[in-house]
């Protein structure tokens, strides 16, 4: 079996035709130089015969540019996999008659994206299809990037990537359509007078073994400027290094500190949860890590004032990627321009994120509450505001997101960044499904009559003079004699 250098979905399509027909077609993605293991192929080939796979794929190990070779697992693939660049290594092993039927119909301008349609072909072959990760190393592939996790991450929302971007927004857009899954712009009303308050805002940091960094968070959020009350509640997850000290000895009035104990087993979004529910809680709740800082002393008010301008569950800034020291850092301001209010709901399920600083209505948040993790808490809550309620956004800088050897996400394993994947992958599933369900059951039904408002014989399509009177179907009707 011949490997196919995937560029097009036409050219795939030429290429298939052009090679003696077989079940299987087996496609490599990108340029790189790939040594097949002795039985890779009768593996591959073994496993999507055994389950009918549409698309089959496995671990595989990297070669460096010095030799030496790294595994690189790979992980399932979900419902809610729909993100563009879900790693299948770069060899996959598709279902020859799949491809054929599901791009049977595909367009000169979808196989002229930027990706050769690649993205559109494999969430059409996989509707209703059944897919194969094999956890096995099959083969070796040279290694091309070796920039650090946190370098990656913020990829698909660098400028230059922005066509790119629309494109794969499209093709995600279509594929909603086609499964049901398509929601429309958040109408659900909020009411901003609804419940009592201490303060109308609380700056939310929650923190662990941030020493070096908490106190600069902590003065930005309390130098702000309002022309209302506001707090800022720090939820201290058993720090060890100090940082429950520094907070401690904050003599500002507007500072309330929770303290956690190691024995509540919480991660950020249960330290987020503290915060919302406890009393001291304000009308609206904004996001503040706490190695990151407020841009000027106007955020809040700011924040504040686009929720009362609009009609919002949550309202989002911009920010400024930075080094430690307020440096500019590639690729700069981070506006998540691509968020549209009449498809940002739907396209939030490809992107990894939905910038920052995040704020929320709190009696929202309270509905709904975190998952109590420490990746993806924001992403959860965020997906299901926008399933009902819309979203602001504020397209200027609020944030500096600061990067520096102390992220979480700074230097992640594989194995690591796998997880985190998988996890959210988990979130877009639980969500898409959701979404596809209540469209279901708020499509129209067929109008059919009553059933009881008929004669018997109406649904019956067997001999009239066996089942037409009022005896007959009681006897039917009570499970006896039953015509099947």
């Amino acid at each position: 079996m011949n490997i196919i250098r995937f560029t097009t979905v036409n050219d795939l399509r030429e290429e298939i035709f052009r090679m003696p027909l077989e079940q299987y077609v087996l496609v490599r993605l990108d340029d790189r130089e790939i040594i097949m293991d002795d039985h890779c192929i009768h593996r591959l080939t073994e496993v999507a015969e055994e389950i009918d796979s549409t698309l089959t794929y496995s671990y595989y190990r990297e070669k460096n540019a010095d030799g030496t070779v790294i595994q690189h697992p790979v992980i399932d693939y979900q419902p809610g996999s729909v993100r563009d660049d879900f790693d299948f290594g770069p060899l996959v092993l598709l279902n020859t008659a799949d491809v054929l039927a599901a791009t049977e119909d595909f367009t000169d301008a979808e196989s002229s994206m930027l990706d050769g349609g690649w993205y559109a072909m494999r969430l059409r072959i996989t509707i209703g299809k059944m897919m194969a990760m094999i956890p096995e190393y099959l083969y070796t592939a040279e290694r091309v990037d070796y920039r650090k996790s946190g370098e990656q991450q913020h990829d698909y929302v660098n400028p230059r990537n922005k066509e790119y971007q629309l494109q794969m927004e499209k093709a995600l857009t279509e594929h909603l359509r086609q499964i049901d899954g398509l929601v429309s712009p958040g109408s659900a009303s909020v009411d901003y007078k609804a419940g009592r308050f201490p303060v109308e805002a609380s700056v939310i940091i929650p923190v662990r073994n941030r020493v070096r960094t908490v106190m600069d968070a902590v003065n930005s959020a309390l130098s702000q400027k309002c022309d209302f009350d506001y707090n800022v509640i720090v939820v201290d997850n058993d720090s060890t290094d100090g940082t429950r000290e520094l907070l401690e000895n904050v003599t500002d009035p507007r500072l309330v500190l929770i303290k956690v104990s190691a024995s509540e087993n919480l991660g950020i979004g249960g330290c987020w949860n503290r915060a919302i529910l406890s009393e001291q809680c304000g009308r609206f709740a904004v996001q503040l890590d706490s190695d990151d800082l407020y841009n000027s002393d106007s955020v809040l008010t700011q924040v504040v004032n686009h929720f009362h301008a609009g009609n919002y569950a949550m309202v989002i800034g911009s920010y400024a990627m930075v080094d430690f020291d307020g440096n500019p850092l590639p690729p700069g301001i981070i506006t998540h321009d691509e968020w549209t209010d009449t498809n940002g709901p739907n396209n939030a399920l490809r992107i990894h994120g939905f910038g920052a600083p995040r704020a929320f209505f709190t009696p929202i948040a309270r509905r709904f509450l975190f998952p109590n993790v420490s990746y993806g808490e924001d992403y959860a809550m965020a997906l299901r505001i926008s399933r009902e309620y819309s979203i602001g956004r504020i397209y200027t800088p609020l944030y500096l997101c600061r990067r520096w050897e102390g992220n979480s996400d700074a230097a992640l394993s594989i194995e690591k960044s796998n997880a985190n994947h998988s996890y959210k992958d988990c979130l877009r599933s639980i969500e898409l499904m959701a979404r596809v369900r209540i469209n279901m059951q708020n499509r129209p039904r067929p109008n059919f009559p009553p059933f009881f408002d008929q004669a018997p014989g109406d649904y019956w399509e067997g001999d009239d003079e066996d089942f037409d009177d009022e005896d007959d179907f009681d006897e039917f009707d009570n499970g006896s004699d039953l015509p099947f």
